[in-house]
């Protein structure tokens, strides 16, 4: 009696183990965690460093991706500077370029192609 239990008892083991190799290949194949059935699929990562660029031996750029906007980071000097923040917001940035009015640095007209050198010969 005690061997048909200690037999039983191995069976329910391979078994159990069978179904667990099962689950961790089935979750491989998928591309997830085996724990994602428990305990449900990872949250979207929210922030990533998307580039970075020695500036010299202490300094470096950061650029810097949170909720789909980019923001540019100078880090290893004696202060951390944030120098563009919103980048990536196409929408928002084309509305502010067309709204603002370039003025001309100087205020003369353009002479055409040729004239200086008349100029010069009379």
């Amino acid at each position: 009696m005690t061997d048909l239990l200690i037999y039983l008892f191995l069976f329910a083991l391979m078994a159990l183990a069978v179904v667990a190799g099962i689950w961790v290949f089935k979750s491989y194949i998928n591309g997830q965690s085996p724990t994602s059935a428990l305990f449900g699929p990872r949250p979207e990562k929210r922030l990533a460093v998307v580039e970075h660029a020695n500036v010299d031996g202490r300094r470096r750029l950061l650029l810097v991706r949170r909720d789909g906007v980019e923001h540019l980071i100078m880090t290893g000097g004696p202060v951390d500077v944030v120098i563009e923040t919103g980048i990536g917001e196409r929408k928002g940035r084309l509305e502010v370029v067309e709204s603002v009015q370039s003025t001309p640095v100087f205020a003369r007209q353009a002479r055409p192609f040729g004239q200086a050198a008349e100029r010069a010969a009379e």
